[in-house]
């Protein structure tokens, strides 16, 4: 039986930057109607190698080959022309514009030199509902939650002619029904033959939708394999280059209930919209409190409403006894509160910014501009949270943006942390990373409680709420429906308390 032909075919892919070799003599291949993972640690080169194919980044070596024959993008755009399409993880679309011009954008249906917007619109709906997406075309982007627009995203890359569609982290911001909406429709596409490059760092996704997968690993390939011969755990270790045993994430201990403990912060009946309502929150010092909901039961409302990043509307938040009232987040900052955002691109990094100005400019922020901090002491306190932390590559001139996802999250707490904060709060802090970066995060999430801060958690993972967490706090629909010891819980009694609309009985 004659071997399918690869539709597309990477051979001895090589790209550096200056001295660093980001993708080493790599081979991959992707066949028509399959859905092909791509895995491996943050900073593996999975980025890299997306980058390579989609005409993002030139090759230092190798070829690239394209339904049978050798091609070389100078970019993006033409290989969108020669029919691949990618959606990133961070979404890059206009919010300002309507549903329809996202779809469109480059490519709007003219009439005598003129954008003919029935037509956009009429082409927008069709594209959506091969989606599931009853909503309006003519509607601002930006009205939309953050998983509608990464659906939207979605349409606008099969809205044209797609050979190659790669998805990068499609499913980090979607729940569960989502998630499997999604899902028909890369099946609808292969089965169209279209080949799907999926890349995700949800393990049980990549069983559930994938044929095949090839992992990284410093760069370099480590294999391909077929999914239904390949065990999960030996995916892991492939990944990582070592065993199951250094993979456990530290459960937090339960702490005794009948010791008495003042909360550092606390809220009592705060609402904001129709976000977040009738909230009553304590944060101990010492402590990790997760927070579990569905998509836009008011997870980030809440986070955003204790640390000031949004105005109160109603309620008291208490911060080390004090009533505090218009509170912003400078205030927060000052009075021991930091937050970290879901968003890293638009609300955490500052992608062109070097490591060590990402580090010390929160801290800077804090002394003011006619306090400067020494150039020599900004090096050498950024350095020691590097070192700490564990971010790398260990260079504080590099730009922020060109760090993996996981060391971008650790330049996050770094900067927060430089803070010498009481109060943590973090909002989906290992969102599209690894699996071994994110239990170096959990670990070192615990390790912070240990040390006598506040920790709130905030995770779509209930797993990870529950190893994380001292205490679970529930959302659902923007109301705190129970706060309960971890230690009471299974993943599927909180899921059960998450979904229902219906408390659960004992």
């Amino acid at each position: 039986m004659e071997e399918r032909r690869p539709l597309l075919e990477l051979t001895g892919a090589t790209v550096r930057f200056g001295a660093d070799t980001a993708i080493d003599a790599v081979d991959f291949r992707l066949f028509p109607g399959e859905v092909h993972s791509l895995m491996g640690e943050n900073g593996a080169g999975k980025s890299t190698l997306i980058k390579a194919i989609t005409g993002a980044l030139p090759l230092d070596e190798g070829v690239l080959t394209l339904d049978g024959e050798q091609v070389r993008f100078s970019s993006p755009h033409d290989a969108q022309r020669a029919g691949i399409s990618t959606v990133y993880q961070e979404i890059d679309l206009l919010p300002n514009v309507s549903v329809a011009e996202n779809i469109a954008l480059g490519r709007e249906p003219r009439r005598l030199g003129v954008i003919h917007w029935r037509t956009m619109r009429s082409e927008a709906r069709a594209v959506l509902a091969d989606l599931g997406l009853d909503i309006d075309p003519a509607s601002l982007l930006g009205t939309h939650s953050l998983a509608v627009q990464q659906l939207v995203a979605i349409a606008r890359a099969i809205s044209t002619d797609v050979k190659v569609l790669v998805l990068d982290e499609p499913t980090s911001s979607l729940d569960v029904d989502e998630v499997a909406e999604l899902f028909r429709v890369v099946r609808d596409l292969t089965r169209r033959g279209v080949a799907v490059l999926f890349v995700s760092h949800f393990i049980d996704q990549v069983y559930e939708l994938c044929d095949r997968v090839t992992v990284l690993r410093d760069g370099r390939l480590v294999g391909e394999y077929l999914t239904d011969e390949l065990l999960r755990i030996e995916l892991v270790q492939a990944m990582l280059g070592r065993t199951a045993d250094s993979l456990d994430a530290k459960t937090r201990a339960e702490v005794d209930p009948t010791t008495p403990r003042e909360p550092y912060l606390s809220a009592r009946g705060v609402t904001v919209g129709n976000g977040i309502r009738d909230a009553d929150v304590d944060m101990i010092e010492g402590e990790v409190l997760g927070v579990a909901g569905l998509l836009g039961s008011g997870r980030t409302e809440l986070a955003r409403a204790i640390t000031g990043a949004d105005r109160v509307n109603a309620g008291i938040i208490r911060i080390a006894g004090r009533e505090q009232y218009g509170m912003h987040p400078r205030r927060a900052m000052n009075l021991g509160v930091v937050y970290s955002s879901e968003n890293r691109r638009t609300e955490g990094i500052i992608a062109d910014l070097s490591v060590l100005d990402n580090i010390t400019l929160a801290l800077q922020a804090e002394e003011g501009v006619f306090r400067r901090i020494r150039p020599e002491r900004r090096r050498e306190l950024a350095m020691s949270w590097v070192e700490a932390l564990d971010i790398r590559p260990p260079d504080l001139d590099r730009p922020a943006g060109t760090l993996s996802g996981g060391n971008q999250q650790k330049l996050l707490l770094a900067r927060l942390l430089a803070l010498s904060p009481r109060v943590l709060v973090l909002d989906e802090p290992t969102r599209g990373i690894d699996v071994g970066a994110k239990v170096e995060v959990q670990n070192l999430v615990g390790e912070l409680a240990d040390n006598g801060l506040s920790v709130m958690f905030i995770s779509a993972e209930l797993e990870e709420v529950l190893r994380v967490g001292n205490r679970v706090t529930v959302l659902r629909d923007g109301r705190i429906v129970d706060t309960l010891p971890s230690s009471m819980l299974t993943v599927d009694s909180l899921l059960a308390l998450v979904a229902r609309p219906e408390e659960i009985d004992d």
